[in-house]
């Protein structure tokens, strides 16, 4: 891809990236690919017991490097794919509805996004940072700073490799605008990466163990459907206790708009206006963390979703965009010094992530009639379907205290961040399911702290509603394995 912008003489770059033998060398190149994935349509086990023994010493390798860091299922892809479907080193297909928790939108072996890639491979730069970059770091930060201040007033953006170092950037950018305020705000569960900071912010106890704690959280109960206004009012009523006791002292409230590690639970806008006009009248910085959102819920970014763009002072991005970003307003913009880093991303993610942007821009998938919505409606029917003809596969969902919550369905999330909760959202039954899902060839996650959910982060750029009629055939067949399993450790616990 040429992505000079002036109209001057091509640059020898231009004039290689235009060449017919590199267009016809690209193009046979796809074509051979074409004709490789043909055969990646379905589920299928491993060719032969010979890649399936030697892809059981893989996984023993991979297992004896990490050390106590296992691997979580085990997968070791073979290279290529085919839309939602994978193809693994021993030869066997699954079905992704996970795509890495969330990266690959556009799934796998996606012949137009190859071709991008293709091209950015010859690059004279593997990795792109902020010493020395090409252009297309700058088209894709002014494509998201487009994007963004379309609906809200964010201005500027800081390109970053991961989506924790996003978080970083913004959490020094609220620190300096603030200082000496030193305190943040976030929400029960929240998730916000696996540094030393955000391992201390995020609400998971096991993600810092034996980290000693620097950063200064305080945390509020994210929105709970239960209670309804009440539920608001209680966080209003707590964030205002906050800064009763901290007057001044908070720099800023971390918001996710969609709750990722903690269950892909939503609110109504009523719930983020009220608490956000009152960090506005405290002074206290609106970050918005869309790393897991971005691109996702309905509209390119979760706060335009819900119309909520006139509060945000900073944005953080992720996953799907390839390169992660941190985006801030013109009030928030930091002295020089603050953000830098050796490395941007790769190029190919860079010019990856920029076709990706104008793709999400250009097709239909937003807005109440676009592709997300109707594959997120297609997921519901299909949840509740099994959930009405095999009821006790699902059961009243309980709260970590063994409280029923009636008002959660048992398929829920937002577009494309799905979530369903089999087995009363109990966390060794959803565990198992999970596995024995995995087995007869669906890749999927767990989510939430009790309950615990499977959720799903599908490919939904190039998923075909059809395709949702195969998953379910499997997911159906793994809630059976799974209840089967659970009946027989029954048995054996009343023989005991």
């Amino acid at each position: 891809m040429n992505v000079s912008t002036t109209t001057a003489a091509p640059t020898a770059a231009a004039r290689l990236q235009a060449s017919p033998i590199v267009e016809e060398a690209i193009d046979r190149a796809i074509d051979e690919m074409r004709r490789a994935q043909a055969g990646l349509n379905a589920v299928r086990p491993a060719l032969s017991g010979e890649l399936a023994a030697a892809y059981r010493d893989l996984l023993a390798r991979a297992s004896e490097v990490r050390g106590k860091s296992k691997l979580f299922f085990d997968y070791h892809g073979s290279g290529l794919g085919n839309g939602p479907f994978v193809e693994l080193a021993d030869g066997s297909v699954k079905m992704d509805l996970i795509c890495g928790i969330g990266p690959m939108f556009f799934g796998h072996s996606d012949p137009e996004l190859t071709r991008i890639v293709m091209r950015a491979a010859m690059s004279d730069i593997l990795l792109q940072g902020n010493l020395q970059m090409n252009e297309d770091s700058t088209l894709f930060s002014q494509l998201l700073v487009d994007e963004a201040s379309r609906c809200s007033r964010l201005a500027h953006v800081f390109l970053t490799n991961s989506g924790c170092m996003a978080n970083e950037s913004a959490l020094k950018i609220c620190y300096q605008k603030h200082a000496p305020a030193s305190r943040v705000i976030a929400f029960e569960n929240c998730f916000t990466g696996r540094s030393v900071t955000m391992s201390q912010i995020g609400d998971n106890a096991g993600n810092r163990a034996g980290i000693p704690l620097s950063t200064l959280v305080d945390y509020l109960p994210f929105y709970d459907a239960e209670r309804g206004e009440e539920s608001t009012q209680e966080t209003l009523n707590q964030l205002e206790t906050l800064i009763e006791r901290y007057p001044g002292q908070h720099a800023c409230f971390i918001f996710e708009l969609v709750q990722g590690e903690g269950g892909f639970n939503p609110a109504p806008r009523e719930f983020f206006v009220a608490l956000m006009e009152r960090c506005r009248k405290a002074g206290i910085a609106v970050w918005i963390d869309e790393v897991q959102t971005f691109g996702r819920t309905g509209e390119m970014f979760a706060f335009d979703l819900l119309k909520l763009g006139e509060y945000v002072d900073v944005c953080t991005i992720g996953k799907l965009s390839q390169v992660c970003a941190c985006l801030y307003s013109r009030e928030y913009n930091p002295r020089p010094g603050l953000l830098s880093g050796t490395f941007i991303g790769s190029t190919v993610a860079i010019q990856a992530g920029l076709y990706i942007l104008n793709r999400l821009r250009k097709g239909k998938y937003f807005g109440s009639s676009g592709a997300i919505e109707h594959h997120h409606k297609r997921f519901v029917a299909g949840v509740e379907d099994l959930a009405s003809r095999r009821p006790e596969w699902f059961g009243p969902i309980l709260d970590k205290h063994g409280r029923e919550m009636k008002n959660l369905r048992v398929a829920g999330g937002l577009g494309g961040m799905m979530r369903f909760t089999p087995f009363g959202g109990r966390k060794e039954p959803v565990n198992a399911f999970m596995y024995n899902l995995y087995d007869e060839g669906v890749l999927s996650f767990y989510c939430g702290h009790g309950p615990w959910h499977i959720r799903f982060l599908p490919p939904l750029g190039v998923m075909k509603l059809e395709h949702w009629d195969a998953a379910f055939e499997i997911v159906e067949r793994a809630l059976e394995r799974t209840a089967e399993e659970l009946g027989r450790k029954e048995a054996q616990k009343a023989r005991k």
